[in-house]
């Protein structure tokens, strides 16, 4: 066992608990305890014990005192808030962008390119997903507007968690992903915003719509 602690040591607890808790939904409505992920992780118990209090943190888990960590599920109306804050953030950034002519097409390009060449499989949905995080916050970011693009961060976990949960829900999901992405680029490219926003619009309805089925 890690007995190290520090602030290495609860980052690296942090980070396996996190990619835990966002790509493994068996464990969503589960407890988490402290004894059980020192067994698992091989760290000792303060960065543990550090690590989900950062999970608390970001919503991502509920602290019940003796009892664990609780990966609360995302409710209905969780996934709808969230994606509706999503889709204000994007349209208006998008509208920002395409305004200035500072569009991100040539990153964008990149990173849709190395979401195409990823061999999808259950071990490389995070990493999919990763791309597809990218890809957005790309745009976002060239908007220039720091308060939209922390409003943008603090979301990432809870994209991410959403993501993966729609990947796992549809077999098809992932090339969807990359059709929604082309329409979005070539929108883009063409510098239409209606076009861009129908793009946006319609790709973040189709997440949402497989979230909800559920």
């Amino acid at each position: 066992m890690q007995t190290s602690s520090g602030p290495a040591a609860r980052r690296t607890a942090y980070e396996r608990l996190r990619d835990l808790v966002l790509t493994d939904p068996a464990i969503q409505g589960t407890f988490l305890t402290e004894g059980d992920l020192v067994k698992r992780f091989g760290l000792s118990r303060t960065p543990i014990r550090e690590a989900l209090i950062m999970l608390a943190s970001d919503g991502l888990v509920d602290l019940i005192p003796h009892r664990g960590a609780y990966i609360r599920p995302s409710d209905d109306r969780e996934i709808r808030e969230t994606m509706e804050v999503r889709q204000m953030i994007e349209l208006d950034t998008a509208r920002q962008i395409l305004d200035s002519g500072e569009t991100p097409v040539a990153v964008m390009d990149d990173l849709y390119r190395q979401q195409v060449e990823l061999p999808v499989s259950p071990d490389t949905i995070p990493d999919f997903i990763s791309l597809d995080q990218r890809f957005h916050a790309s745009m976002v970011d060239a908007a220039g507007n720091r308060v939209l693009s922390d409003i943008y961060t603090r979301l990432r976990v809870k994209h991410v968690r959403f993501g993966i949960s729609a990947t796992w829900t549809s077999a098809d999901r992932p090339t969807q992903v990359l059709d929604e992405h082309s329409r979005i680029l070539e929108a883009l490219k063409s510098g239409d915003y209606d076009a861009t926003a129908a793009a946006i619009r319609e790709h973040i309805a189709q997440t949402q719509n497989l979230l909800l089925s559920r």
